[in-house]
């Protein structure tokens, strides 16, 4: 907080060239209502100008025609010019359509704005809980002496005996309407926090992703070296603090019982009297699943990472493999030009492709031949009654036989996509025959993913009473290359 970072910031922070921006309200309160308020990532130019244009007749209705006399997509461009930065303006690949999303700098703006607000009921409790039992976790998260933690964990037992015998003679302590409140709002404002939180660690990636093609398109040196430093990048993001963290909650919220754990949550809460009363947003019942559409799109950036850097190697590889042909086709010319006159005596050597080491140590030493151990046991009979459907029930795909369709497939055609091959080949022991598709993918053949184009494979179950029940997935289609 001295005065020189201060005033580097003033010059160059876009969230504090946003605040002190004369267009400040009209940008912060269009970006909020477009992308933050409905969780929106990427909005395409088309639908953005046409929405800033609702947004500034309505302005030039109450303020007067000369105010914002440009058109919105002179706005825009201009938000997204690097020396305001935003908006973040891109290209998708396979589209020549602009598409816009704001950037970290601009939503902590627009977060800051939102706090401005005086607001009727302050909520402490909840916070100083909060804080308390962060405080408790770390603790006991480091306690080493085993002692001590069984002493803990002890007493935190004792304590819920306690409250279940309270709760068996119906003395049970409810929370009031003002702590349910105050609860709530500390959800709403670590919920809004979370999602800001995942747009500034996509903008991270993205940073990476950028520096990555940037070295690409400039290296001359070995591919060793190049992909030794960007893998070397690529792990200090993944296991710093950041990655660590952001690693874990995506693992933690796609566990499917942790999903329905919290829509059960997010229903019963939504319901309580002191909730409804505060008219929370529709869109709150399914925050969960805004985490996780803005964790993919995080996971989709490093997916690109991966993408360039698969595609330089291919690159690499056909370069090295067009000098080898060509050294080879030199040695052919000057094999033919000596063809009729050929040196005399040895005039080439060729060095042996290995040498023939054996040591006396590894010589293997006498083993005795093992006598098998025969016990004196006398069989008895088994029970009969036992159920011998379970052998039969179990299911196992024939990964042999879809690699075989894949690979005939693939003899007469470049490519062909997942949904081609089920239809060519229907499914005949259902999702687990679709896994087994999708893990020969990534291990035996080489695939690529559209994430633009939805497919939907289907295929024929038995259900419980004996009928066929059709059943269909849908998944980003999968298009395995020869």
């Amino acid at each position: 907080m001295d005065y020189a970072s201060l005033e580097t910031l003033r010059a160059r922070h876009p969230a504090w060239r946003l605040l002190a921006s004369p267009h400040a309200p009209l940008v912060a309160c269009f970006l909020h209502r477009v992308f933050v308020l409905p969780n929106v990532r990427v909005l395409a130019a088309a639908d953005l100008v046409e929405s800033l244009e609702d947004e500034l007749y309505g302005l030039r209705l109450s303020l007067g025609p000369d105010s914002f006399p440009k058109p919105a997509l002179d706005y825009l461009n201009d938000w997204a010019h690097p020396d305001k930065g935003w908006l973040r303006k891109f290209y998708r690949q396979g589209t020549d359509e602009a598409q816009f999303d704001i950037t970290p700098a601009t939503e902590k703006a627009i977060a800051w704005l939102a706090g401005l607000g005086e607001r009727s009921f302050v909520g402490t409790e909840s916070r100083l809980l909060t804080l308390f039992e962060l405080l408790r976790q770390m603790s006991a998260g480091s306690e080493a002496d085993p002692a001590l933690r069984l002493a803990e964990l002890q007493q935190r037992r004792d304590e819920i005996d306690a409250e279940m015998a309270r709760v068996r003679t119906g003395d049970m302590a409810l929370l009031d309407a003002t702590a349910v409140r105050d609860r709530f709002q500390q959800f709403l404002q670590l919920a809004r926090e979370l999602l800001g939180d995942f747009r500034e660690v996509e903008h991270n990636f993205r940073l990476l992703d950028r520096r990555v093609r940037e070295r690409i398109a400039l290296w001359d040196g070995s591919k060793g070296d190049l992909i030794e430093q960007i893998m070397g990048e690529r792990d200090l993001i993944a296991d710093s603090d950041q990655g660590r963290s952001f690693r874990a909650f995506w693992d933690f919220l796609m566990s499917s019982r942790r999903q329905e754990e919290l829509t059960a949550l997010l229903e019963r809460v939504l319901s309580l009297g002191p909730v409804a009363e505060l008219k929370p947003e529709a869109r709150l019942k399914r925050v969960h699943y805004d985490w996780l559409e803005a964790g993919e799109h995080t996971q989709r950036t490093v997916a690109q990472l991966s993408q360039q850097l698969r595609r330089f190697l291919d690159d690499q590889a056909w370069l090295e493999n067009r000098r080898i042909m060509d050294i080879l086709h030199g040695i052919e010319a000057k094999a033919l030009a000596v063809r009729e006159q050929a040196p005399a005596g040895g005039f080439m050597t060729i060095d042996e492709l290995g040498a023939d080491i054996e040591l006396p140590m590894e010589r293997p030493l006498f083993a005795p031949a093992l006598r098998p151990a025969i016990a004196n046991v006398r069989i008895e009979r088994g029970d009969e009654l036992v159920d011998a459907d379970a052998l039969f029930n179990q299911v196992v795909v024939d990964t042999a036989r879809l690699s075989s369709h894949i690979g005939k497939t693939l003899q007469m055609r470049d490519q062909i996509t997942l949904g081609e091959l089920v239809r060519a080949q229907p499914l005949r022991q259902g999702l687990a025959e679709l896994v087994a598709y999708l893990h020969l993918g990534g291990e035996a053949f080489r695939t690529v993913v559209d994430d633009e184009t939805q497919e939907h494979v289907g295929w024929e179950s038995q259900a419980d009473d004996g009928g066929v029940v059709q059943r269909s997935a849908r998944l980003p289609r999968i298009i395995f290359v020869r």
